[in-house]
This record gives structure tokens, C-alpha cells and sequence, in this order.
């Protein structure tokens, strides 16, 4: 298994995910080869909880264009993992 800190690449910082945190959900961006099983143990290394549900996601880059030049691009396609912890286990991400 690799360690922790290759799989999650960070943590989805949003409204919505931070309206998920109250509910125990957390959203990360992972490695797009990282199964669920890869992302369970990972989040268990990482942060000491107990994982009840991972979900993943492959998200699409958009296409992007220069509007001076017309040069076409592409922003990077990423995988996200949204995970659910056990009831009343917490991550600390933002910690003061």
C-alpha cells in the first residue's frame, strides 16, 4: 500500500462540502489511480477515524480558450473521493 499523503492530494474546499463536514462527510481530491479501498485505509492512516462509506467521482477537465490568441487548452481531470465517517468521529482540517 502507498502512504497516506500520495493517495489524498487535498482536501475540496467549498459551501457545500463545508455544510457535508457538519454531517460527518469529507471530499478530498486523490490520486486517479487510488481505488475506494486505497482511500478508506488512507483517511484512516492519516486522520485516526473510522471510515463507514467511500463514494469516487471522476470529473472531467473543462476546455479552455485564449481569447487573444485561440489557443485551445484543457484544465486536468481529477478524481474526487466524498468519504463518510463514523458517527462522531471528526477531521480537523482547518484547525486554528
Amino acid at each position: 500500500m502507498r502512504d497516506a499523503m500520495s493517495i489524498l492530494i487535498r482536501p475540496v474546499v467549498s459551501e457545500k462540502t463545508y455544510a457535508l463536514m457538519d454531517n460527518g462527510t469529507y471530499v478530498f481530491v486523490v490520486d486517479p489511480r487510488a481505488t475506494k479501498v486505497d482511500v478508506r485505509n488512507a483517511v484512516e492512516q492519516a486522520f485516526n477515524v473510522k471510515v463507514v462509506n467511500v463514494n469516487t467521482l471522476n470529473r472531467k477537465g473543462k476546455t479552455t480558450r485564449n481569447r487573444r490568441t485561440g489557443v485551445v487548452g484543457s484544465r486536468p481531470a481529477t478524481k474526487r473521493a466524498i468519504v463518510t465517517l463514523k458517527q462522531g468521529d471528526t477531521i480537523n482540517l482547518f484547525e486554528n
